[in-house]
């Protein structure tokens, strides 16, 4: 799960983590007027509010020196497409702002907290190239990445600290403050249940001290359970409605831009079946794991979700029933598609419990459907359907 920069500067405030002053905006005009007691004076930074990185580059971050330029710049940001490298071409529509003072910045560096599952230990990343995609800086000059490994139930040692300090060129107050904001940023990463708390950049100011201009925050889906306030910062705009829809269902959905609808049942086989859907010259239009104990009701959600995109052009349902019984996929395959009116091309690989029957019920359904024996032959007639071949 992610939030906006807003929402994650105001947990950060909770754990006194140095961040500038600042408040959202969810109109132009509210932006303009939330501008004085952000700062008297100026100047102030109109930022888009969007859930992708490269906004600055995007023009979707403006510093402005005047309130006429707070309300341009607002007017300019707010609605507008903002086309970034996270966004892809189709980019996002601004729908939140926020205005934050100005900042006198000496030099931007790069801090972030997330989990090494090869140690089983946090790694703290640091570098002075902040400011930047932190992607481009670690294939191009590694070397200027810093890293330290934390184990969890010990926590961050101060030796580590100093070390880091040391290798950021941070020295009295500064790699005090380096400290300070890592054991902060520690416990936060470690209470919330995050996948990701990274501060880029984390500038030193002209008075020497350390600010959190930015922020980003993921957080561990499976751990949600724990904390319900954060389910108050989702932002449906934010949110894929598929996605969205397929939560309400205990799926686990992920749109992607092929044109090969693929239902299966477990994360691994639904990996492997995508795996040979692009072997045999397809491109899957979505990851769609139904779980071990899906329901008719479930696979007929599934269906319905699907079928929404409507660059889908054939369906594979590939099941391996364990828990899950095959009868039962091949009963919702049929429900879903007399009640959807299916009109794409189904193909249907199923092996395991009750095969048999499930096999029995759709041969002897008055539904048009493709059966496979295995993934490399389903796979070939998908993708040969997809194509208009079948």
């Amino acid at each position: 799960m992610k939030i906006h920069e807003y929402q994650a500067k105001e947990l950060f405030r909770k754990y006194q983590i140095p961040v500038p002053q600042g408040k959202p905006a969810f109109s132009a005009t509210e932006a303009v007027t939330l501008a004085p007691s952000v700062s008297a004076n100026g100047p102030w930074v109109v930022k888009a509010q969007i859930h992708a990185g490269g906004r600055g580059k995007g023009g979707g971050v403006k510093v402005a020196k005047t309130m006429d330029e707070v309300r341009a710049f607002a007017n300019n940001i707010f609605g507008m497409q903002l086309v970034t490298h996270q966004t892809g071409p189709e980019g996002k529509e601004v729908k939140r702002l926020l205005i934050e003072e100005g900042a006198q910045i000496a030099s931007e560096n790069y801090l972030a907290v997330t989990l090494d599952r090869a140690s089983s230990r946090l790694v703290i990343m640091a570098s002075r190239a902040g400011g930047m995609d932190i992607e481009e800086v670690a294939a191009k000059t590694p070397e200027q990445i810093f890293k330290e490994w934390v184990e969890p139930a010990i926590g961050l040692r101060s030796y580590q600290s100093r070390r880091l300090a040391s290798k950021m060129g941070f020295t009295g107050n500064a790699a005090k403050q380096l400290g300070d904001i890592l054991q902060k940023l520690i416990k936060f990463y470690q209470e919330y249940d995050c996948e990701l708390a990274e501060i880029n950049p984390l500038i030193t100011t002209k008075d020497g001290n350390l600010v959190a201009l930015d922020a980003k925050i993921n957080f561990d889906n499976n751990a949600l359970f724990r904390h319900p306030s954060l389910l108050e910062l989702t932002d449906p705009n934010e949110e894929d409605p598929a996605e969205t829809q397929a939560k309400k269902f205990d799926l686990n959905f992920i749109t992607l831009d092929g044109n090969i609808g693929c239902m299966v049942n477990g994360a691994g086989l639904a990996m492997a079946t995508m795996d040979i859907i692009k072997l045999e010259g397809g491109s899957p239009a979505n990851f769609l794991d139904v779980g071990g104990g899906a329901t008719e009701e479930k696979v007929r959600e599934a269906f319905k979700i699907i079928l929404k995109d409507e660059k889908v052009k054939a369906i594979l349902v590939n099941i391996f029933g364990g828990i899950m019984k095959c009868d039962v996929i091949a009963s919702g395959i049929l429900g879903a598609a007399k009640e959807l009116k299916l009109h794409v091309p189904l193909v249907v690989r199923l092996e395991g419990t009750n095969v048999d029957l499930g096999k029995k019920i759709l041969s002897e359904s008055n539904i048009k459907v493709i059966t496979a024996t295995g993934m490399k032959e389903a796979a070939q007639k998908v993708v040969a359907a997809s194509k208009g071949q079948q």
